[in-house]
């Protein structure tokens, strides 16, 4: 994983009424890294829509969750002296396995729904949204500058899972 990308396996506790999961604690210090979650969303995708690529670069980290269906996430570096330049993560986050993924803002940053249903989304992130300076920076979803380090090609967020 790219420094700072990680995720955490959410604990869904069944029962006769249905499930119960805390799917965020301040005490999970081991993903947090001190930081403070202040905002929390909620994002419904379309199967089939692509939400790519951006990007933060005032500090915002991001902590996602699927409740409902399924995404392809993507987490590319192209950082001029990173060590890690060019390495890219793809995690797939369902509702079948609760997990919270952590992504560092300065990444380019984006997902597919890819479940026939659409994908329920629970985000929290550390910055307060600001809505007249916006920390966001975009890229078209098929950017040809984002390489998959694994074919040598542009990112291809159609590729099939088996390649």
């Amino acid at each position: 994983m790219l420094p700072g990308v990680k995720v955490k396996d959410i604990n869904k506790l069944p029962d006769e009424r249905g499930f119960f999961a805390e799917v965020f604690r301040d005490d999970w210090q081991d993903l947090l890294e001190g930081d403070r979650v202040v905002q929390a969303n909620v994002s419904l995708t379309y199967p089939g829509v692509v939400r790519a690529w951006h990007r933060h670069l005032r500090g915002q980290i991001d902590y996602f969750i699927v409740l409902r269906g399924a995404l392809k996430v993507a987490v590319y570096d192209d950082e001029g002296e990173s060590p890690t330049r060019g390495q890219l993560n793809e995690i797939i986050l369902s509702s079948e396995k609760f997990q919270l993924l952590r992504i560092p803002g300065h990444y380019w940053h984006g997902f597919k729904a890819i479940a026939p249903e659409p994908a329920l989304t629970l985000y929290f992130v550390n910055r307060l949204y600001d809505y007249s300076r916006p920390d966001e920076e975009r890229r078209p979803w098929n950017d040809q500058r984002i390489i998959d380090p694994r074919t040598g090609k542009p990112y291809d967020w159609n590729a099939p899972p088996h390649r």
